[in-house]
């Protein structure tokens, strides 16, 4: 066989043996890209987002879009050629790996851990929404989970109101977590707790729980993956809020902490007579907290790509994601900065009055 021909298919041998390397090794990467958005003043499949009963609603025109971003599931293994494609195009971004997952996260993990984030997301929404408008929000400390086979277990449940800890009052989480750790283990704590089911039902009749009862519960040293040996009881607790009138947040298949701006904002228009924007298509994004302080979030150069390609003309962008988002902004789009829901209403106020030169912008100096 001539030395050309054997070099030309030892050539081709070796190009076809790296494309399938490429194709079947995967890389230790994910990709993140724009995802959907959702009007939180409107209807998703069918049912409106913000569900409120026993206050009077006002019809709301415009956008609040709620953003999201679309990554690959932890357990999909990208190969070469799409991670490739993927810097290459200017619609995705590639990040590694385990910047999205830490390494060991599952697939069921990561979705249990996003819905968990969800889920606190619109219980703050709903506390800074009425705050923000004045409407009196009760709080209450509850067990918020219960650590199997702990001394906790079978004593003390999900949801449980906790009244005071050794008979002092606890105004906040923390406060029972140090109760527990003034006492040497083997000792006995007495917490005063309204059952869950009690609380619940009070809940449902807006009216204050009642009925509190003690349980000892007897601390244990606690495991060396806990960090220093302290003594505990194998409860973690948490803040529980009573509304004075029933709020529902409807929308599935979205999971983490950033649309809690959003809904927060849409709940104030729809509380509210006339609209906050002004019929204007405005979106955004943005954790948030009982206090209403708007924090960072992830993907945020996706986010304005997704919001910009639905149509939105203003952006309310956490001030933490401001030099982020401001490194390649969508034409077309204007970046307002918010550090708290009362800066989100008055930048929609001006928004709806057209006085946008005014607003606090993110573009660079």
């Amino acid at each position: 066989m001539p030395r050309r021909t054997v070099t030309l298919l030892t050539s081709t041998l070796v190009l076809v043996a790296l494309l399938c390397a490429g194709v079947l090794i995967p890389v230790p990467y994910a990709e993140m890209s724009p995802g959907p958005t959702v009007n939180t003043l409107a209807d998703h499949d069918g049912e409106p987002v913000l569900q409120v009963s026993g206050r009077k609603t006002y019809e709301a025109s415009g956008h609040l879009n709620m953003t999201t971003v679309r990554v690959t599931s932890p357990d999909y293994r990208m190969n070469l050629p799409e991670a490739i494609w993927g810097w290459l195009s200017g619609d995705s971004l590639i990040v590694p790996h385990d910047n999205l997952y830490p390494q060991g996260t599952t697939e069921q993990q990561s979705t249990q851990e996003n819905a968990e984030e969800f889920s606190q997301s619109q219980e703050n929404a709903k506390v800074a929404a009425l705050r923000e408008l004045d409407i009196p929000v009760s709080s209450r400390i509850v067990v918020a989970a219960v650590t199997k086979d702990s001394p906790a277990e079978g004593r003390l449940h999900a949801g449980d109101v906790i009244e005071s800890v050794d008979g002092t009052k606890v105004e906040e989480a923390d406060d029972v977590a140090g109760a527990v750790t003034k006492h040497k283990v083997g000792e006995k704590v007495r917490f005063s707790v309204i059952p869950a089911a009690k609380a619940a039902a009070a809940e449902k009749r807006h009216e204050k729980p009642t009925g509190a009862h003690d349980v000892p519960v007897t601390t244990v040293r606690s495991g060396k993956d806990q960090g220093p040996s302290r003594p505990i009881v194998g409860i973690q607790a948490g803040v529980d809020h009573t509304f004075p009138f029933s709020i529902d947040i409807k929308l599935a298949d979205v999971g983490g902490p950033s649309a809690g701006l959003m809904f927060a904002l849409g709940l104030v228009d729809k509380l509210t007579p006339g609209d906050l924007t002004g019929g204007k298509f405005v979106a955004g994004t943005g954790t948030i907290d009982d206090d209403g302080k708007v924090g960072a979030i992830g993907g945020i150069g996706m986010k304005t790509v997704g919001a910009r390609r639905a149509g939105a003309q203003y952006f309310l962008t956490p001030a933490d994601n401001c030099a982020a988002a401001s490194e390649d902004t969508p034409d077309g789009l204007t970046l307002v900065k918010v550090r708290t829901i009362g800066d989100a209403v008055k930048a929609l106020d001006k928004i709806h009055d057209g006085r946008t030169k005014g607003l606090p912008s993110c573009a660079k100096s």
